[in-house]
């Protein structure tokens, strides 16, 4: 999908799900492409807070984006 339906349906994820949910997972913007999403995940893991929706954007090579979700990171 594009980048603005990607954005969308983020928002619309984050409005459906359960606090528990949020507390304990990402749901980010990523690119579709498998390799770009790896790499993106993995500098987004680093540090979250460096990024925001429009940061996937220079991963992409293609224009083409998915929303996913992954556990975060325990913090001791």
């Amino acid at each position: 999908m594009k980048y603005n339906e990607a954005l969308a349906y983020k928002k619309e994820a984050l409005q459906k799900a359960d606090e528990s949910v949020l507390q304990e997972y990402h749901i980010i913007i990523t690119p579709a492409n498998t390799a770009e999403s790896a790499k993106y995940i993995e500098e987004f893991s680093k540090n979250p807070d460096d990024f925001t929706d429009s940061s996937c954007k220079k991963y992409c090579s293609n224009d083409e984006y998915e929303v996913v979700s992954f556990r975060k990171e325990k913090e001791d």
